[in-house]
């Protein structure tokens, strides 16, 4: 009978996995639907076995079959912002890691048109990481997804939980921490950027950087402020104009954890040492601050990325929010100093 499911042409199908297993199709639902333990009268080797089965057949199985069966798709969508930042890196890899445990397959929306997808692929949670410049439209969005029931769970400094949850990581005060961190030993502190971010009317990472200087009497040169777009190669271009400028800064506050990383590297490529010519602190916290040479000093939320994957993946496991429900979840940011300011 195994040999005859093996032989079966096309997609393999559950039933097949049921008789190269030895077991009945309930029991290859009840192993793949991702509930731990054997569970009633399903014991630890079968459920290895039907694993293996799956492994020698490739077997998938149907999301879409599965959505109208059980109301789950089994997939977690991810809208990241900027793939090549450490920041999304980390998302993706610690969500990943989470559903896995539960046998729950990760999606990345590339091109971060998180309603789009999310209308054509349900999905058991999406993850939508920032709203982008039109709140209105994008809130109208949300509220069309909820209505559809949708879970969600969106990353946002300032949007409210309403009908879905949003998870709070307010920049501003780690930002704080940073630049009073270098004006403990610098006063000759350039900054490197995004112009959003420089342009901005209210309160942002750069203001902080400007507003702090000002507090302690220190001008603002702008031949020591440096922009950025949102790729590694424009952080690492920006850098070395920065740190290539006559009488350049001491240190270097860098409005993401990317960009400074660019900063050690083109220092390195000018023949400059961290920290001894060249301070850096980054902000985001991000797994790649502690790997690069020197370790980078940084600002973020502790053991943000696995907290944030577990909110992701219990929410894709459990019921959908009540309208107008949903929890907020707030982190708060911490000073990590690393050998790239400690000089």
């Amino acid at each position: 009978m195994a040999e005859q499911a093996k032989r079966e042409p096309g997609r393999p199908t559950m039933k097949a996995v049921a008789q190269e297993a030895g077991v009945s199709t309930a029991t290859v639902s009840y192993v793949l639907s991702g509930r731990s333990g054997g569970g009633p009268g399903v014991s630890e080797a079968t459920v290895e076995r039907v694993r293996d089965a799956v492994e020698r057949l490739g077997y998938r199985p149907n999301t879409s079959a599965r959505a109208v069966r059980t109301g789950r798709t089994g997939l977690v969508h991810l809208s990241l912002h900027m793939l090549s930042d450490p920041w999304s890196l980390a998302v993706a890899a610690a969500v990943n890691e989470a559903a896995n445990e539960h046998r729950l397959t990760t999606m990345i929306l590339a091109d971060g048109d998180w309603f789009a997808a999310s209308e054509a692929q349900r999905a058991d949670v999406v993850y939508i990481d920032g709203l982008g410049a039109d709140r209105v439209e994008s809130q109208r969005r949300l509220a069309a997804l909820v209505e559809s029931g949708q879970r969600l769970v969106v990353f946002d400094e300032r949007l409210e939980p309403d009908g879905f949850d949003v998870i709070r990581s307010d920049a501003i005060p780690g930002c704080r921490l940073a630049v009073a961190h270098l004006l403990e030993r610098h006063t000759e502190i350039g900054c490197l950027t995004t112009r959003p971010s420089y342009e901005s009317t209210g309160e942002s990472r750069y203001s902080v950087y400007r507003d702090a200087l000002l507090r302690r009497g220190l001008p603002i040169r702008e031949d020591r402020v440096a922009f950025f777009e949102d790729t590694q190669a424009s952080a690492f271009s920006a850098a070395v104009d920065l740190l290539s400028r006559d009488d350049r800064p001491t240190a270097i506050y860098a409005t993401t954890d990317f960009a400074a990383i660019a900063v050690e590297i083109a220092a390195h490529r000018l023949g400059l040492r961290v920290p001894e010519d060249v301070a850096v602190i980054g902000v985001g916290n991000t797994p790649d601050a502690e790997l690069v040479e020197p370790g980078l000093s940084t600002v973020g939320p502790a053991d943000f990325y696995r907290r944030q994957a577990r909110i992701i993946v219990d929410r894709a496991l459990g019921a959908a929010a009540e309208p107008g429900g949903g929890e907020l979840h707030t982190f708060e940011w911490d000073l990590f100093v690393r050998a790239s300011t400690a000089g």
